[in-house]
């Protein structure tokens, strides 16, 4: 009943593991950045005073999101080989000989997992999220140096149950909010009755006090003009103040607070509820890996059919990555609640995993 019966046994299990998973790992990232930087490294240096120094800081910048990416399948390609090898080593029979169950052999590979994706999530959070942003603000500046007070603009479109507001300047906080260039597009039963346009907009009690109107009824097709004009909405400022949010530049603990002030200012929040759990699911994804590739480590080695157990485990491991891809994608698109999006591939590839060892082990 003891989770791991011998643990010289679970140290040498989970050393081979270890040393696996780091070695695919180094191997894709040295390949795939090399080949990264050869497609990149002419458009970086087309940009005027950039060298060497500025091709090592993009390599700096990208490693991390590469290791983010592909740290989940150097765990299943590790978990594939490790148990592939015990098997063909007849090392499976001895244990099992030994009286060690199908679910202790796994124990110390699982184990071992949960450490990666502890160790993943604390990297993507302090370190991917910096990289990933300050890259994205490198590329859209076509490699050029950035100047420190360059900054993301405040969200200018905002809707308030059928009416579209849209302002091309927005100042001040709360109370103080003061929009410039508005224009306001009155609706009604899908219908566009008139378009008010505004120079000034301050809140009021009920609405927003504008200020040099200008008034286009779409039905009579005319224009009126009036010095100011209360248009009782249901438009807060904090619409306008709160930024748009990038989940992949923010950790998950300031996720959170800005997911809850985006919600208050009455902006859609799915996406973001199914980003932030992402982030936790994502890196754990990791835990599921040696319970799909433990087909591999089960069956008779001289039978012939340790390959296609290999495959077959293989398989189910890209296939929990296709799910996942495709549910965050139907939780970004609205389909599915986004912690549906984010945890039902997990959930569903571990009852897989799980039916399958009970089922051909235990």
């Amino acid at each position: 009943m003891k989770l791991f019966p011998s643990n010289t046994i679970a140290w040498y299990t989970a050393r081979m593991f270890l040393v696996r998973t780091a070695a695919f790992l180094i191997g894709l990232i040295v390949i795939l950045e090399s080949l990264d930087l050869l497609g990149e490294s002419g458009k970086i240096l087309a940009a005027a005073g950039n060298g060497e120094a500025e091709l090592w800081t993009y390599v700096s910048l990208r490693v991390p999101q590469l290791i983010q990416l592909f740290l989940p399948f150097s765990v299943l390609l590790a978990t594939l080989v490790t148990l592939a090898t015990l098997n063909q080593n007849s090392e499976v029979v001895i244990f099992k000989a030994a009286g060690i169950s199908a679910h202790q052999i796994l124990a110390p590979l699982v184990l071992a997992a949960l450490g990666i994706a502890l160790a993943n999530f604390v990297f993507n959070e302090r370190i991917v999220t910096r990289a990933t942003q300050t890259l994205k603000v490198w590329q859209d500046n076509e490699y050029r140096r950035v100047p420190a007070s360059k900054k993301s603009l405040s969200a200018s479109w905002v809707r308030g149950g059928a009416d579209l507001f849209h302002a091309d300047k927005v100042t001040g906080k709360d109370a103080a909010t003061r929009l410039e260039g508005v224009t306001i597009y009155d609706r009604a039963d899908n219908k566009l009755l008139r378009i008010v346009m505004a120079d000034r907009a301050q809140p009021a009690a009920d609405g927003w006090q504008l200020s040099g109107v200008r008034i286009f009824d779409v039905g009579r097709g005319t224009v009126a003009a009036l010095p100011s004009l209360a248009f009782p909405s249901t438009v807060v400022p904090r619409q306008f103040t709160t930024a748009s949010i990038n989940p992949a530049w923010v950790p998950l603990w300031e996720l959170w607070p800005q997911i809850a002030e985006q919600r208050a200012a009455g902006k859609p929040v799915d996406t973001l509820i199914a980003a932030a759990h992402h982030k936790i699911s994502g890196p754990l994804s990791a835990l599921l890996m040696p319970l799909l590739g433990a087909v591999a480590a089960f069956g008779l080695a001289r039978s012939g059919r340790l390959f296609v157990r290999a495959v077959i485990g293989m398989f189910l491991g890209f296939a929990f990555f296709v799910a996942d891809n495709f549910m965050l994608a139907m939780g970004n698109f609205g389909t599915v609640p986004p912690i549906m999006a984010a945890w039902a591939p997990f959930a569903l590839f571990l009852l897989i995993g799980e039916a399958v060892l009970i089922r051909t082990e235990e």
